[in-house]
């Protein structure tokens, strides 16, 4: 699902603060802190975000792979992570999923893919249905762990999220839950495209209702024809309860590299600085 573009009880201790957006008209989301027991070991403040989206196939994996991008330029220890991944086919018996592998490369911390991916489904469809196909479960406690491995492997972390904010993972799970459960400050994907203003703003009220930090959100061109763009963008920006990350063009082969290039982190608490 290459796309300007590509995609396609309890929980863990809260994360460390990457960036706070205050609402308009709410309360300030819980800022995440450095999980005790790293504090205790002396463990420096790590950066990790949940990136969402407007919607599937806007561009979620492009823009996680430029922050991975980034993050390995800074000279720190990257690990991307899509929890699941709806879309594999066999290969070299092993499953593959693009969005999977695009996050595996743009990162520089080689771990094995059921911990980057627990959940790899062959149905390119809603992971519910993806995972019912499969006789599949797909449970919290099994992405946390993963996690937790990540954790300890790694400096900074990016998880990529599955669709929009609110995909459904199972009858009582989806993406919204699991973003709560791990804690992390969020950065939304918008798909520029007509209808994305009220995408947009919806999916940023449904992200701090449930009082997560929306750290910021990136502009990424999914529709080359779309009329009124730096329009569009302007009215997001008084209306958005974050900053504006970057604005990523339409690529002609889109890589993390050339995305990297259109967006900025580093104005984010918990960005590393670039070392020696």
């Amino acid at each position: 699902m290459m796309l300007n573009d590509p995609e396609q009880t309890g929980g863990l201790p809260a994360q460390p603060e990457v960036g706070i957006a205050e609402p308009a008209a709410a309360a300030a989301p819980a800022v995440a802190t450095v999980p005790a027991a790293l504090a205790a070991e002396g463990v420096p403040t790590r950066f990790a975000c949940f990136v969402t989206g407007t919607d599937t196939e806007i561009g979620k994996t492009l823009v996680s792979s430029a922050i991975l991008h980034k993050l390995v330029q800074t000279g720190v220890r990257a690990c991307g992570m899509k929890p699941i991944a709806a879309g594999a086919e066999e290969r070299d018996g092993e499953l593959h999923n693009d969005d999977a592998a695009m996050l595996r490369a743009a990162g520089n911390v080689n771990l094995p893919q059921h911990i980057t991916t627990p959940f790899m489904l062959r149905e390119p469809c809603a992971p519910h249905i993806a995972a019912a196909l499969e006789g599949v479960t797909i449970e919290p406690v099994t992405i946390l762990t993963a996690y937790a491995e990540i954790l300890g492997a790694s400096d900074a972390t990016v998880v990529e999220g599955v669709g929009g904010f609110c995909v459904p993972f199972s009858d009582d799970f989806d993406s919204a839950g699991l973003a709560v459960q791990l804690n992390l400050p969020v950065i939304l994907v918008v798909g520029m495209r007509l209808g994305c203003i009220s995408h947009a703003l919806l999916t940023a009220e449904a992200i701090i209702s449930r009082g997560l930090v929306l750290a910021g959100w990136v502009a990424n061109l999914v529709d080359p024809g779309m009329r009124f763009v730096d329009e569009n963008i302007s009215a997001l920006e008084q209306r958005m309860p974050a900053p504006l990350l970057g604005r990523v063009p339409r690529l002609d082969n889109p890589s993390a590299a050339e995305a990297a290039a259109f967006i900025e982190l580093a104005g984010l608490p918990g960005w590393p600085a670039t070392r020696a």
